[in-house]
């Protein structure tokens, strides 16, 4: 069986062929997925790709697709994931009401759906205002953070505790001085930075639009969002049959659980607010 793994990032299965934009870790194969594919017709069992397919604007989406179908054996699965817009409108709704009714739990839930619906397709930098609302100090509504995009935003909390950790320990100022004036010395002598800085000279205020624009194109933003339907018609347009919506644990892969790209070894699911479905290659 082969398996391959489209912008894998750091979710990595060693029987797994992983591809990402960049390279994430050992035997992980860089390849920009905007050029297509970098392999011929027919040739994997299984393609699966995680929270990628938003990032793509329409057009380059079903592309995208296209080319997952075109690597595929006839009878082969793919698998896709995605953020499910459906239930976080859904639950949009459902904290909107509880606020309206001055449930005094709901503002700050309605605040971070707010986010989920909107800062990963607005943000002019990286992290957005869902990385600013995470790093405060304290978050009355961690669970229900947790509860909705579950492993991701632990990780994000708790590289925030650590970073307010390291600055409360730091050394005195004397050292910490040193360290900066060397820092600076070498920043300056970084190629790179001397040209952003001949960049900003002569931009003056249009650099800002340079940088937003770069950040935009970088791949980080939600171009499109999809729930069972949408994505279900665009697999259908693309050629796919037998369209199904998955639980994070099935799969008409055979233990699938057993490859921990969607769910932990516990059975937790990493990325509770996703939209799971599945297609298959017609075998004629």
């Amino acid at each position: 069986m082969k398996y391959l793994n489209l912008g894998c990032g750091s979710r990595l299965h060693p029987d797994w062929t992983n591809v990402d934009f960049v390279s994430t870790g050992d035997g992980v194969l860089a390849h920009d997925l905007r050029t297509g594919i970098p392999f011929a017709d027919g040739v994997f069992h299984i393609v699966y790709h995680s929270h990628v397919l938003e990032h793509f604007g329409k057009q380059g989406a079903r592309e995208f697709l296209k080319e997952c179908f075109r690597v595929l054996r006839p009878g082969g699965v793919l698998r896709v994931v995605v953020p499910n817009l459906e239930t976080i409108a859904r639950v949009y709704l459902s904290t909107l009401q509880q606020a309206l009714e001055h449930d005094p739990n709901a503002p700050l839930n309605y605040d971070w759906v707010m986010l989920e619906l909107f800062d990963q397709t607005v943000r002019n930098v990286s992290g957005g205002e869902a990385a600013k609302y995470l790093s405060a100090a304290s978050l009355p509504n961690e669970s229900f953070i947790l509860e909705r995009w579950g492993q991701e935003a632990r990780k994000l909390i708790e590289h925030a505790r650590e970073q307010r950790s390291a600055v409360a320990q730091s050394p005195p100022v004397r050292g910490r001085l040193r360290r900066s004036l060397r820092s600076l010395y070498s920043f300056l002598r970084d190629s790179s930075i001397r040209r952003e800085i001949a960049y900003k000279l002569c931009l003056g205020r249009n650099y800002e639009a340079l940088q937003i624009g770069r950040f935009r194109l970088s791949g980080e933003i939600h171009q499109w969002m999809y729930d069972r339907y949408s994505l279900g018609r665009l697999l259908k347009k693309c050629g796919f049959v037998e369209i199904v919506q998955r639980l994070p644990s099935e799969s008409y892969a055979e233990k699938w659980s057993n490859f921990n790209l969607d769910t932990q070894p516990d059975g937790t699911v990493y990325k509770p607010d996703s939209l799971f479905m599945e297609a298959l290659k017609p075998n004629t």
